[in-house]
């Protein structure tokens, strides 16, 4: 069973609306206690880093998460910001990451943008994986995904690369380490790559 963690980040619904068309099963895990026991677990996240981190410590989701994560080796995938909160820390805020893969958050750096608004990120862009996985089986490389960001994941170890994107500079717009998956972009924003995305992690 897949669990959708609900911390008070991200739309929900669309990636629960996603998984039911599929006929996959899912839970919203609204507490702690609800991810004990999942197969798969999704962590959404949109807005600040420390905003974010701050909600998953204040829900009681962090404690549980490292268990299942780290002791039990759930596969988990975060997007967006759940993707960054990922890292060991941001450039964005103050507070500790949850460390699951080395590295740090790093903003977009506009010298190399030409076109106006700069900032942020935003609209469809090509994602170039950069090593074989299953959560990209079937992924059209040209249409790519739906982004919406001003920063990026900046891995310590390049082989935690899982593709890469170009927006001024080359950013990691996927990454993996085990059982631990992070997208930058948004899977439930991406019509029909999303969705086979989002089928390839239950299927992992």
């Amino acid at each position: 069973m897949i669990k959708i963690i609900d911390y008070g980040s991200g739309n929900i619904s669309a990636i629960g609306n996603i998984y039911e068309k599929l006929n996959i099963p899912y839970e919203i895990a609204k507490t702690p206690a609800d991810i004990v026991g999942a197969k798969k677990l999704f962590l959404p996240g949109v807005g600040a880093f420390d905003e974010t981190i701050s909600m998953l410590d204040k829900t009681g989701f962090r404690k549980v998460l490292d268990i299942e994560v780290l002791q039990n080796r759930i596969p988990i995938i975060g997007i967006c910001v759940g993707m960054q909160i990922l890292a060991e820390r941001s450039e964005e805020g103050d507070l500790p990451g949850l460390g699951y893969i080395k590295g740090q958050v790093k903003k977009i750096d506009e010298s190399f943008l030409k076109e106006k608004p700069k900032l942020p990120h935003l609209g469809w862009n090509r994602v170039t994986p950069k090593k074989s996985n299953q959560l990209f089986d079937g992924i059209d490389d040209e249409i790519g995904f739906y982004f919406l960001h001003t920063y990026y994941f900046e891995c310590l170890d390049s082989v935690d690369i899982l593709a890469t994107s170009d927006y001024g500079q080359t950013f990691a717009s996927a990454i993996c380490r085990d059982n631990v998956f992070g997208v930058q972009f948004h899977p439930e924003k991406s019509h029909h790559n999303g969705i086979k995305l989002l089928q390839n992690f239950a299927l992992l």
